[in-house]
């Protein structure tokens, strides 16, 4: 398993919590995600074999919420 935290910036509310971990938990590979609301980040613990970064961060926009570089 691999993880990563990304940086979300325009994460402000539980919504944007519902929303993120629900379409990157949707994804097939993903073992673990949490939205940190306060700190603005998503940590994704992932199966890097099934699924990659770049699926990730177009399931984050895909909700409207851009995923700093």
């Amino acid at each position: 398993m691999t993880s990563m935290t990304l940086s979300v910036p325009d994460i402000s509310c539980g919504h944007c919590k519902s929303s993120i971990e629900g379409a990157v938990g949707e994804l097939s590979g993903i073992d673990a995600v949490e939205v940190h609301i306060d700190e603005r980040t998503v940590d994704v613990t992932f199966d890097d074999a099934t699924v990659g970064r770049a699926a990730i961060v177009a399931a984050i926009e895909g909700q409207g919420y851009d995923v700093a570089q």
